[in-house]
C-alpha cells in the first residue's frame, strides 16, 4: 500500500513540476514588448523622419517576425457594447482580432470583407473588433458588423493608464490585426491591407478578402478546403 502510494505522490509530483515548466517556459507578448518595443521604437521614427518607408516597414515585419511571433497574448479584458467585461481568454476557438477606432477609417471593401469571412468561419473562429472609444460612438460603430463578429471597446478616457490600451494600442499602432490560435499563441501579427483610395468597392472587397482569408487559412485553421479565389455569392451588394 505505501509503495502504490508513493508511486502516486511521484506521479502527481512530476506531473505538477512538468506543468509548472511548461508555464515558466511561456514567453507573454508584454514581456516580449518589454524587452523589445523601445529599440525598435528608436529605429522606426529614425526611419519615418527620414522618409525612409521601406526600411520602417522592414524593421516592423522583423520586430514581429524574429520578436512577438509565437509569443502568448496576455488575457486582456475589454467591455461589451452591455458594458459587460469580457476577457480574451473567455474565446475558446482560435481569434482573429483588430483594432480599431472611430477616426481611423478603414478601406471601403474592409469591413464587407470582414463580414463575409466571419460568416464564412463561424464554427471554426472568433472574430473580434476591438475598439478604442467611447462605448455610445463604438455601440452606433458596431451595426455595420455582422452579428458573427464581437464588437468591444476600450475607453481610454477612463483608462488612460491601463495595461491593455499601453500594451494593445500605443505599442504598434491602428488598426493592427493579431492571429491567435486556439491556445492563446501569437501566430502573426499584421497591418491593414492599404490600397489606391480611387479603386471601386468590389475591387477592394476582393484585395481585402483574399488578404483577411489567406491570413486566416495559414495562421489559424491550416490549409483551405476551397481556393481563395473569391466566389460570386461572397462579393457584396453595391
Amino acid at each position: 500500500m505505501k509503495r502504490i502510494l508513493l508511486l502516486l505522490f511521484f506521479i502527481v509530483f512530476g506531473l505538477n513540476l512538468q506543468a509548472q515548466t511548461e508555464k515558466s517556459d511561456k514567453l507573454y507578448f508584454s514581456e516580449a514588448l518589454n524587452m523589445h518595443l523601445s529599440k525598435y521604437n528608436s529605429k522606426a521614427e529614425a526611419a519615418y523622419k527620414y522618409r525612409k518607408f521601406e526600411k520602417a516597414e522592414k524593421l516592423f515585419d522583423t520586430l514581429i517576425d524574429t520578436k512577438l511571433k509565437s509569443t502568448y497574448i496576455d488575457n486582456f479584458k475589454f467591455l461589451t457594447i452591455k458594458r459587460k467585461e469580457i476577457a480574451l481568454y473567455d474565446f475558446k476557438k482560435p481569434v482573429y482580432l483588430l483594432t480599431y477606432a472611430s477616426w481611423c477609417i478603414p478601406g471601403k471593401g474592409e469591413i464587407p470583407a470582414l463580414n463575409e469571412l466571419a460568416k464564412k468561419y463561424q464554427d471554426k473562429i472568433d472574430f473580434v473588433i476591438l475598439f478604442w472609444d467611447k462605448r455610445e460612438t463604438v455601440k452606433e460603430l458596431s451595426k455595420q458588423f455582422d452579428s458573427h463578429i464581437n464588437v468591444l471597446y476600450v475607453d481610454e478616457t477612463k483608462n488612460n493608464h491601463s495595461y491593455v490600451v499601453k500594451n494593445l494600442k500605443h505599442s504598434l499602432g491602428l488598426p493592427t490585426c493579431y492571429l491567435i490560435s486556439g491556445n492563446k499563441q501569437i501566430m502573426d501579427i499584421q497591418r491593414s491591407v492599404f490600397h489606391p483610395f480611387n479603386i471601386s468597392k468590389e475591387e477592394s472587397f476582393k484585395l481585402n478578402y483574399e488578404s483577411m482569408n489567406s491570413s486566416i487559412t495559414n495562421n489559424l485553421i491550416g490549409n483551405p478546403l476551397e481556393p481563395e479565389s473569391i466566389k460570386l455569392s461572397a462579393v457584396p451588394p453595391k
